[in-house]
């Protein structure tokens, strides 16, 4: 291992050891909870634009499992973290996350203070920082501090539309892709559903025309309202067709119907977060990856009612659309990793589809 630097947006600079690609990445630096799922986190889509820090102090000590990667690669520009294991011990095991990050050109940087980079981002909120093999200068200071999350969902989605699940299907479901999780389609076809996966350009009047039951909004990356397009589609949509929109999904489903969303001071992430459904009063335990949040009084001019908060900040966690035949969330009923309190989200959006009004 070589010497490595992590450099933040106010100047600080930490020094490390580098792991998995060479090169120099600059990105919003954000902090993960989780202390496992670490296959999962890293080929999340919703990561684009960003580097992870693990605050779990060792990261890749049961590597990674194929099979549990939500998508085809790693989506986040760096990893930090304060160990690194690269002598994993996992019989499931198919490479290590190092050999994993070099293969899809990402840098890693260990032997930092996770604990103190945790603590400026939640006492500063999230902020930009490269990670780098070569010493921080001036011009790369620059960089960091002029960047800017833009364009991801166009990036980690689709470029063509796909079907997925094999046989007799009791639904089919159009998955709209702004930077999908596996697990979500798994979660589908596990009830018995076929699922078409497609891009997020994808017109409204298209997926309509195919004759779908129902529409899976999915998790992307980034400010869901710099999604214009995306959302006028998701608009003509609710209404005509059973919704379910998750995390990005969930966003900009409110945005369609008038309310706003805000970034948030560090957002969740982690698997450890409580929502409580004010409608039953239970409180599930959920896994969460988003640094924006729909703004709880702008839903007042809406169709939407609240329907679940986070028990930690009160934060708006998911909406139902009752005359719209729609609903959303905005933790992942998927999980993976994390804890599967909410997965019977899916039976709804299945008890939806079949005629079950405001289910």
């Amino acid at each position: 291992m070589s010497i490595a630097y992590l450099l933040l947006a106010d100047g600080t600079v930490l020094t490390g050891r580098s792991f998995g690609a060479v090169g120099t990445r600059v990105a919003e630096l954000v902090f993960t909870t989780g202390m496992t799922g670490a296959a999962e986190s890293l080929t999340d889509p919703s990561y684009a634009g960003q580097a992870i820090c693990f605050t779990f102090p060792q990261l890749g000590n049961y590597g990674i499992c194929l099979d549990d990667c939500e998508s085809e690669k790693v989506h986040a520009a760096a990893i930090v973290c304060r160990e690194y294991c690269g002598a994993p011990s996992n019989f499931r095991c198919g490479m290590t996350v190092g050999e994993l990050l070099a293969r899809d050109g990402v840098v890693g940087i260990e032997g930092v203070d996770t604990r103190r980079i945790t603590q400026l981002i939640r006492t500063h909120g999230v902020m930009n920082a490269a990670v780098t093999d070569a010493p921080p200068t001036p011009e790369l200071l620059e960089a960091v501090r002029n960047y800017a999350v833009s364009g991801v969902v166009a990036a980690a989605s689709a470029a063509e539309p796909v079907r997925l699940g094999r046989g007799a299907a009791r639904y089919s479901v159009a998955l709209m892709d702004y930077g999908y999780k596996k697990s979500i389609a798994d979660c589908l076809i596990k009830r018995g559903c076929s699922v078409t996966v497609y891009p997020h350009s994808t017109p409204a009047e298209a997926v309509l025309a195919a004759g779908h039951d129902g529409v899976m909004l999915s998790n992307g990356p980034g400010d869901p309202a710099e999604n214009v397009f995306e959302i006028a589609q998701i608009k003509a949509l609710m209404g005509r067709i059973p919704v379910f929109g998750i995390c990005l999904g969930h966003q900009m489903m409110a945005l369609a119907q008038g309310a706003r969303t805000a970034k948030m001071k560090f957002g969740h992430r982690g698997a450890n977060q409580p929502a409580k459904d004010l409608k039953t009063g239970r409180v599930y335990v959920t896994s969460q990856n988003h640094g924006y949040a729909v703004e709880s009084a702008s839903l007042a001019a809406t169709p939407g009612a609240l329907r679940y908060v986070n028990v930690n900040d009160g934060s708006v966690e998911g909406v139902d659309y009752p005359t719209l035949n729609a609903f959303s969330v905005q933790f992942h009923p998927e999980a993976h990793g994390g804890p599967r309190d909410s997965e019977g989200l899916f039976d709804r959006f299945i008890a939806l589809m079949g005629g079950e009004r405001n289910a």
